[in-house]
């Protein structure tokens, strides 16, 4: 636990994750703030939105935070152009393989943090230089692979002698202390998040999660090679029978196109993409980030018995 804080120089082995639209300046700088590594998600934004919210969370924090760039966006190469002019101190990846910008990432001083969802995209990107690595099991919202965090985790934490950080249905002390015996050097949260007073989210979205049960998430995408995990709605039963009905990608993203706006910034829970991972089952409030860090640390250091970060 010791070796990722040092290395990203903040308080506590938390990060919040990267989500699109979600994951905005005001959540990045309160988790920041709090002592955990707060992440802007870039998704499938303009480079301009993207440098906006960088110069938004130094003028909140002067703590450590990142960004999350989303590889398969067309905006990807210019987003990392903006990254790295910025120099913002760390910054994850998803939806594809970093190595083309690792060499102008570390130029800039930035750290480089892929999230992977397979023990050899682990190896790869640790060959290509990553600085740590995300584990992320099936459990997380989202964009996801193809096996839960429980198994994927310890076979990454074997494979790599980087940092590896889990992900994928922790919302809680108890899911923190789980992947700190399964050899994590940090976890990565992002549904508990979501429910967090600083998260700009609508409230209906907030509320979508708290009221979740275990059986509330449905992953969509599998026949196209793109699964994401939401909470079930109009729209996740429309998208399952299309693809009953062997639906191409392009008929898919079209009905899927602007859907996590309209869920995020209007509410809409019957129609939008709500994008949540299994553990919006163990959430069951909204409440400061700050509140939210403080919980994880006292139930897990209570599970397991000694203190979990350096000063």
């Amino acid at each position: 636990m010791q070796r990722l804080t040092s290395l990203l120089n903040i308080r506590y082995p938390i990060i919040q994750g990267g989500m699109a639209w979600v994951a905005t300046a005001p959540l990045a700088a309160a988790v920041s703030e709090a002592g955990g590594l707060g992440i802007i998600g870039a998704g499938n934004a303009s480079p301009q939105w993207v440098r906006e919210e960088i110069r938004r969370v130094r003028a909140l924090t002067d703590q450590p935070f990142g960004v999350n760039v989303l590889l398969m966006s067309s905006e990807a190469e210019a987003v990392i152009g903006v990254v790295a002019a910025e120099r913002v101190p760390v910054v994850t990846t998803g939806a594809g393989s970093p190595g083309i910008y690792m060499a102008t990432l570390k130029d800039a001083g930035c750290k480089v943090i892929p999230v992977v969802a397979s023990v050899a995209m682990a190896r790869r990107v640790e060959r290509q230089g990553a600085d740590a690595i995300v584990a992320e099991g099936s459990e997380a919202g989202g964009h996801i692979g193809e096996v839960g965090t429980i198994v994927l985790l310890p076979q990454i934490v074997d494979a790599v002698s980087i940092p590896v950080i889990a992900a994928g249905g922790i919302a809680d002390g108890r899911g923190m202390a789980a992947a700190f015996v399964l050899g994590a050097a940090g976890v990565q949260l992002g549904t508990r998040f979501i429910c967090a007073d600083e998260c700009e989210a609508h409230i209906n979205y907030k509320r979508a999660i708290v009221d979740a049960s275990e059986r509330d998430t449905v992953v969509c995408g599998l026949s196209i090679g793109r699964p994401v995990r939401t909470l079930k709605n109009n729209l996740t039963r429309e998208l399952a029978a299309l693809e009953k009905n062997g639906a191409s990608y392009s008929d898919l993203s079209v009905l899927g196109s602007g859907r996590l706006r309209l869920a995020f910034a209007e509410g809409d829970m019957d129609n939008g993409s709500v994008m949540a991972g299994q553990s919006a089952a163990l959430i069951k409030d909204i409440r400061p980030a700050a509140e939210i860090i403080a919980s994880l640390l006292a139930e897990a250091e209570k599970i397991l018995g000694r203190r979990i970060w350096t000063n």
